[in-house]
């Protein structure tokens, strides 16, 4: 575990750090930087969402006691789409004021839609039947979890599917789950006894 640990760890650092991209991407005159809102709003979303994503996985990781090749596996997917994050987040930073926006909201949100449902593979792997958990794992801890995961795919796909409709106002929601998140982490960080 500890292993798998310090790789997600570098994933999530490269990722984060791989955002600033979109913003250096999206200033081309450097005497006017206020037409670079947009990146440095996307910027921002989705910094939130790697950094709520990488303490979720702490959380997860602090609950788990061994793994098998199946949790690996899964886990290697949820890193393959958390270090992709930075790649619709340039296209929704360069593309949300011109004809390609309700594109880059699309990509964005299924994006978010694909991570959230290798989060709960890698979730539900591990607890269901308690199969990869530790033996002292909190119930109410484990139940938080639960009910955390289970709406993430359909929040953002909701999210996603309104870019049909104004992709301004998909971007939007992006910013409102992270909020969200920011605050559901918090309470449910509170109740979990994880160590550092």
């Amino acid at each position: 575990m500890a292993r798998l640990e310090t790789f997600a760890d570098g994933v999530f650092a490269i990722a984060a750090t791989l955002l600033i991209l979109s913003v250096d991407g999206a200033v081309h005159d450097p005497g006017n930087l206020t037409h670079a809102w947009p990146a440095y709003l996307a910027y921002a979303v989705s910094f939130v969402t790697i950094g709520i994503m990488w303490i979720n996985h702490h959380t997860l990781a602090g609950l788990v006691a061994r793994v098998d090749r199946r949790f690996m596996v899964a886990n290697i997917g949820l890193l393959m789409c958390i270090a992709f994050v930075p790649f619709p987040t340039r296209l929704l930073a360069e593309h949300i004021r011109d004809s390609s926006a309700r594109d880059a909201a699309l990509a964005y949100g299924f994006t978010l839609v694909v991570t959230s449902v290798f989060f709960n593979a890698v979730w539900f792997y591990a607890a269901v039947g308690r199969r990869l958990l530790r033996d002292d794992a909190d119930p109410r801890v484990i139940a938080g979890i639960t009910r955390a995961y289970i709406p993430g795919p359909w929040i953002y796909l909701g999210a996603a599917l309104v870019a049909f409709g104004s992709a301004t106002a998909s971007a939007v929601l992006y910013l409102v789950i992270a909020a969200f998140y920011i605050v559901e982490s918090s309470i449910l960080g509170g109740r979990a006894q994880t160590a550092d």
